[in-house]
């Protein structure tokens, strides 16, 4: 029986990915610093929760050993303390590679962003590609992924903006809301992870990950608000009042904007015609106006 070990297995992307590695028949570990401690035990018997910071070599040696397969899902949108972007995306991203090789892991799989790249605005972005970087270096057949924004029932994107979209009279749009994804539906995601880890071929690869259509920031608030049949006003707001802003915000906890968050949408997420995407391995993926409403409108009428 397969084992495998993912990093970063309680997070959105994670729970599903877990679930269904597990009724594939797999045994997975879910390492991630605060493991569960009242929460209703997996449903499935091979799913094992593991404490293990990212930023500890023990203790990712110790989740790592006697896994046939990791996956790095480890990623933040800001930072707080030691869990910086520099630390998880780079850093930790290197401790988790470096540990697999040593072990004698024999598939790698590290989740970066579409988007990131060595000259971008973001520092999130920057991270996420010397990540890529650091990964190779200690796992060259390691395989990436890219994905654009990813959505599901218990997504933050849409989820969170229809929230607002309910309670406020307007919404900004940042940058006049011109930034372009590609977004992918989570489960189209979870069949590309299982398309590559079934294909030897894959290893040492770069995939990228978007939906069948590109869309404006604008576009999908426009999409979310005559989903939910709500007309906030749209008000658009240039980058630098929003990195203004963010910079002001970003020094309370739970800030609901960072300056680097700005700096994020000043980068399309959307796949680069580069590299195999989930086409290519098989993926049919599915238009988010086939799925978003049936999980916005069930929200409302709950």
């Amino acid at each position: 029986m397969t084992q495998v070990t993912v990093f970063g297995g309680s997070g959105f992307i994670g729970r599903h990915l877990v679930e269904h590695l597990g009724r594939a028949g797999a045994s997975v570990r879910v390492a991630t610093r605060h493991p569960p401690q009242t929460a209703e035990p997996s449903r499935l018997a091979r799913i094992q929760q593991v404490e293990a910071d990212i930023l500890d070599d023990e203790a990712v040696q110790a989740a790592i050993r006697g896994a046939d397969t990791v996956i790095n899902l480890v990623g933040i949108l800001s930072q707080a303390h030691r869990q910086t972007f520099t630390a998880l995306h780079e850093a930790g991203a290197r401790r988790v590679a470096a540990s697999a090789k040593h072990l004698g892991v024999k598939q790698l799989i590290y989740v970066s962003a579409l988007g990131a790249g060595r000259t971008a605005p973001a520092l999130a972005d920057r991270s996420k590609a010397a990540g890529e970087v650091a990964v190779r270096t200690a796992f060259p057949d390691a395989t990436i992924i890219r994905p654009s924004l990813v959505y599901g029932s218990d997504d933050h994107f849409f989820n969170g903006f229809a929230a607002r979209a309910r309670r406020l009279p307007a919404l900004p749009l940042i940058g006049g809301g011109q930034t372009r994804f590609q977004p992918v539906y989570v489960e189209d995601v979870v069949a590309g992870f299982t398309a590559i880890l079934a294909t030897p071929a894959s290893r040492g690869k770069i995939y990228e990950f978007g939906g069948p259509r590109v869309y404006t920031f604008k576009e999908l608030l426009e999409f979310v608000c005559a989903t939910i049949r709500v007309r906030p006003l749209l008000v658009p707001v240039p980058f630098w009042a929003a990195e203004l802003l963010g910079g002001l915000l970003q020094v309370f906890p739970g800030a609901p904007l960072t300056r680097d968050q700005v700096r994020l949408l000043r980068t399309d997420k959307v796949v680069s015609s580069f590299e195999p995407t989930l086409a290519d391995i098989g993926v049919e993926a599915r238009a988010l106006e086939t799925v978003v409403p049936e999980y916005l409108t069930v929200h409302q009428r709950g």
